[in-house]
């Protein structure tokens, strides 16, 4: 079993706010993070597989590019998170955008190729999330 790491960018406004708290609770649990702002981000995701015999390739890469920019990059970039459909509901935290990428790119890769997604907000800030059963 192999496994691979391919690292996309995206760049993103959110603000961070739990719309059953108030503004001012808001306020006081995420400090400045709270009013919008944006973050250029790195998204790195993880498959696996054994090799084939005639390619040599554990994956298709075009086929996790496609599932990554049509299921997530072509939502995400150069948008508002808070406005994004798919992440309805989602705090976006890269805790949260980490869980809900996973849940947005499982269905679209092969069975049991995702391995990890992880979010890297900042130089200092990466979220990596590996399924419910991890």
């Amino acid at each position: 079993m192999l496994e691979l790491t391919r690292i996309y960018h995206f760049s993103a406004g959110h603000r961070l706010a739990n719309p059953t708290l108030s503004r001012e609770a808001n306020a006081a649990l995420y400090g400045a993070c709270h009013r919008p702002h944006g973050h250029n981000y790195y998204l790195e995701v993880t498959v696996s597989g054994h090799p084939d015999p005639l390619t040599g390739m554990a994956v298709d890469l075009e086929r996790i590019d496609g599932a990554v920019r049509e299921h997530v990059l072509d939502h995400v970039d150069h948008r508002t998170l808070e406005e994004v459909p798919s992440l309805a509901g989602v705090v976006t935290t890269g805790e949260g955008l980490a869980r809900a990428f996973w849940h947005l790119l499982a269905p679209a890769v092969p069975a049991g190729a995702l391995r990890r997604v992880t979010v890297v907000e900042t130089a200092k800030n990466r979220f990596q999330y590996e399924g419910e059963a991890s």
